[in-house]
């Protein structure tokens, strides 16, 4: 038997792991690592299952080629020549602005997806990116660009320190946390309660974390925006406001929060006046205290409203860059970067002129750009570790476009209902076969803190993911040569020509030596270390590639510090509060204020078991709570005559789906889980609960307009018997 220690890559909590691998490598057992100083031993049921999902003999484990509707597996060198012949192919008869690309949630996880997709993406040198961001979080990222000047620049609730949490659309007891990476979530808001601390949380549902908390406010779904405005309305009107940072435009948000008094919201939102009065009140008088809003409110047709308002509720109460309030995280990658103004809409989409955010565009509009014709129409996809036919809006319109395509190459562990329209799957290795290091995660931390994760087992001859991401972009590019000794070289004479990197005209093959690391991927992680904020090129620290491997548990980098003038990317070096393009946005929420809301709207919801699509063939991940039901309201129930199963029709589809009554949904919302729908899949356990996937009633052209994100929360829909047949 042999112990190994890793980072769980399965959700964004970053748990520490301790495996135990038999003769033959396979995980016998699958602990949480006591000497993780972050995760502390935490572990949940999906990272317990890790082993089982490691090894499922459903993952590919050669590339597939399809030939009409059959599958052959293949050579690594036949598939990559395959991709290499269409590729040209396309491009010399339509132009690069026919390819196009998905990155998928999983990218996000994987050291490889981090590392390698950049460069991908530029060696197709197209416009159409897009990746499950634009379903997730793309909000924030417009909304911290915006006041912050840099789209990761993302606070963080401090909730070690915390004395008051206000949630909003947040479920981290299933979710283990989102855009916050905080190993145990659960224990850390138990132990806010316990040192007298106060939870508040708000969400149409009371879903477990609600039931942990001091308070729960039920609110309609998607009027988060109105909510937030009332508790800013009253924080201007009752002189709470105790602004510590230099900031912008403080005048025009008073101006605009005139427009929401609690009144007038609570009639919008459902959320009585006096509720709204007292939270703002409470959030002013905490002696700390932190706003936190995740994906419940991001999609939603004013998400980038709501992120914004978060930050600004936090920066009026004086919380911003405070211990116990919200914080920026120092990860140790992190590398300086320049002042300059953010902006959205470099580009716009073909179709319908969606602007692009973060260098992509909406995963909305993927469908109309595959289906429309015309200069610029995209006939080739390059999927990597996406399943956008169950996760994007509109998914039954995106399947029939993928089937469509000139050529499709996915870079998948499955055969699932995306990758079954691609010509070639290319399968990355086991996770125990690749290295594990969280660049996204760990700057989004609640505590400081860095580890890696070496191959825990060999690749046995395939290649790591790493090098199927560098030969794709090889062949997209047409350039031969090492990929990572190029983006090495290019980091290096940056650094040596920059002041106060540390390694300041210092020569470059000198550095160049020093790297440590058996892979290019490992050598880039070493050079980030080295450049960066505890690095030991950076005069700053000690770390690097070689402390973290003698440190297999992981490093404590210490507590959120205030860091907020070095954080700043603005060009005015001020938080701005009043960004124009959002104020512009407030106009189209005040429109609506007196809108009466839909009789019944769907959302979505998380489960503890489960992360998207791609754990649902896992059997210890499947069955029990982690089902996919409809949850309804008693009332709703007996109001409409359902009994059992019911039908659920929207502006684009409908489905017959299994009822779950229960009271913890507020009456008028209805709930079902995403990444469902597996009905003929490939995958044996995933086939056997196959589930419907919510994207059937989603609606593509129902977006949030400043960051482009989907609608996701608060869809209208109509609920009848599954007896009762009507004209559609």
């Amino acid at each position: 038997m042999t112990t190994v220690h890793r980072t769980c890559p399965l959700c964004e909590a970053v748990c520490g792991l301790t495996l135990t691998l038999d003769e033959g490598g396979h995980v016998t057992r699958v602990r949480g690592d006591q000497d993780d100083p972050f995760s502390r031993g935490f572990i949940c049921p999906k990272g317990a299952s890790l082993g089982r999902l490691d090894e499922d003999p459903d993952r590919l484990r050669r590339p597939l080629i399809r030939e009409g509707d059959l599958w052959r597996e293949a050579g690594w060198d036949e598939a990559f020549d395959l991709v290499k012949a269409n590729l040209d192919r396309v491009v010399a008869t339509y132009g690069r602005q026919a390819l196009g690309i998905y990155l998928g949630n999983p990218s996000v996880h994987s050291m490889a997806g981090s590392l390698y997709g950049g460069p991908l993406i530029k060696a197709l040198g197209t416009r159409n990116v897009f990746t499950a961001s634009t379903a997730d979080q793309m909000p924030k990222h417009v909304a911290s660009g915006l006041m912050f000047g840099h789209p990761l620049a993302i606070p963080v609730p401090d909730l070690d320190r915390t004395d008051f949490l206000l949630m909003l659309g947040a479920n981290p007891l299933e979710s283990n946390g989102s855009l916050c990476t905080a190993p145990d979530f659960p224990g850390r808001l138990k132990a806010l309660r316990a040192r007298g601390g106060r939870l508040v949380v708000v969400d149409p549902r009371r879903t477990r974390t609600a039931a942990l908390a001091d308070e729960h406010v039920f609110v309609r779904p998607g009027t988060d925006a109105y909510l937030l405005f009332g508790l800013v309305h009253t924080l201007f009107a009752e002189d709470l406001t105790r602004v510590a940072q230099p900031v912008g435009g403080l005048d025009e948000v008073r101006e605009a929060a005139k427009h929401f008094p609690p009144e007038a919201v609570a009639r919008r939102t459902g959320v009585p006046a006096d509720v709204v009065v007292r939270l703002a009140r409470e959030l002013a008088a905490a002696p700390t205290a932190a706003v936190y809003a995740r994906i419940g409110t991001c999609t939603t047709e004013f998400g980038t409203l709501a992120q914004w308002l978060v930050d600004v509720l936090n920066t009026l109460t004086g919380n911003l860059d405070r211990p116990g309030g919200a914080m920026f995280a120092k990860a140790a990658t992190e590398s300086p970067g320049r002042r300059r103004p953010y902006t959205v809409g470099r580009w716009r989409s073909r179709v319908r002129g969606l602007p692009e955010a973060n260098g992509e565009l909406p995963v909305a509009t993927l469908a109309d750009e595959i289906e429309t014709p015309g200069e610029g129409q995209i006939r080739l996809m390059v999927t990597v570790a996406g399943n956008p036919v169950l996760s994007a809006p509109h998914g039954d319109r995106l399947d029939a476009a993928f089937a469509g395509l000139d050529f499709m190459v996915s870079v998948d562990p499955y055969l699932n209902e995306t990758t079954r329209h691609a010509h070639v799957i290319l399968p990355p290795p086991r996770v125990l076969q690749s290295g594990h290091y969280d660049f996204a995660l760990l700057g989004l931390a609640v505590r400081n803190y860095a580890r890696y994760s070496p191959p825990s087992l060999p690749l046995d001859g395939r290649p790591s993911e790493a090098l199927i991401l560098s030969r794709l972009a090889g062949i997209a590019s047409g350039l031969e040569g090492d990929l990572d000794e190029f983006v090495i070289g290019g980091m290096l004479a940056r650094a040596v020509e920059t002041p106060g990197s540390g390694v300041e005209g210092r020569d470059v093959a000198e550095l160049r030596a020093e790297l440590d690391g058996e892979t290019g991927a490992e050598r880039r992680l070493d050079l980030m270390l080295r450049l960066g904020p505890y690095g030991v090129w950076a005069g700053k620290g000690d770390l690097s590639l070689r402390k973290l491997l003698d440190h297999p548990h992981g490093l404590d980098l210490g507590p959120l510090e205030p860091r907020l003038p070095e954080v700043l990317r603005t060009a005015s070096g001020m938080v701005e509060l009043a960004p124009p393009q959002l104020l512009e946005d407030v106009e189209r929420l005040r429109g609506r204020l007196e809108e009466e809301p839909p009789e019944i709207v769907l959302i979505g919801r998380r489960h503890l078991r489960s992360n998207n699509s791609w754990m649902h063939n896992v059997a210890p991940l499947v069955g029990g709570s982690n089902t996919c039901t409809l949850q309804i309201n008693p009332a709703d129930v007996s109001r409409l005559g359902l009994d059992g199963t019911a039908v659920v029709r929207s502006a684009r589809g409908e489905l017959t789906v299994p009822l779950e009554p229960t009271d913890t949904i507020m009456p008028g919302v209805v709930s079902l889980p995403h990444g469902w729908g597996h009905a003929g899949s490939a995958q044996a356990v995933a086939a056997e609960h196959a589930g419907v996937s919510a994207n059937v009633l989603t609606d593509e052209t129902a977006i949030d307009l400043p960051s482009g994100n989907a609608v996701f929360n608060g869809v209208p829909v109509t609920i009848l018997p599954s007896g009762v047949i009507t004209a559609h």
